[in-house]
């Protein structure tokens, strides 16, 4: 198992924020939705583009693609409509000490 990766704090993430975190080469797309944490590979499943360049919104849970307009439930992963129909990875979320902590436990 790997070690886990410093993202923020929780006061540098509040609800409706996104950020990137790097475990080694894998880049984690981490968002607050209402308080709580998710962790993504920072990577569209229907083309190899960064998620975080898109809108996360905060009311739909949802990233979008600016590439094709695929989006997922950052809840989840899954793909919400096409061009995806595959999810993006997800990684395990921790808040300990008031930080946020993410891995890549692939």
């Amino acid at each position: 198992m790997t070690d886990w990766t410093r993202v923020c704090t929780t006061a540098e993430l509040l609800p409706g924020e996104s950020t990137v975190a790097w475990d080694g080469d894998t880049p984690i797309l981490v968002v607050n939705y209402d308080g709580a944490y998710y962790a993504m590979e920072d990577r569209c499943s229907h083309e190899d583009f960064e998620l975080s360049a898109g809108r996360f919104d905060a009311e739909e849970a949802t990233i979008e693609c600016v590439l094709h307009g695929a989006k997922f439930d950052v809840r989840d992963g899954q793909a919400l409509c096409a061009p995806a129909y595959e999810p993006v990875v997800r990684f395990p979320v921790k808040v300990e000490d008031g930080a946020v902590w993410t891995r890549d436990d692939r």
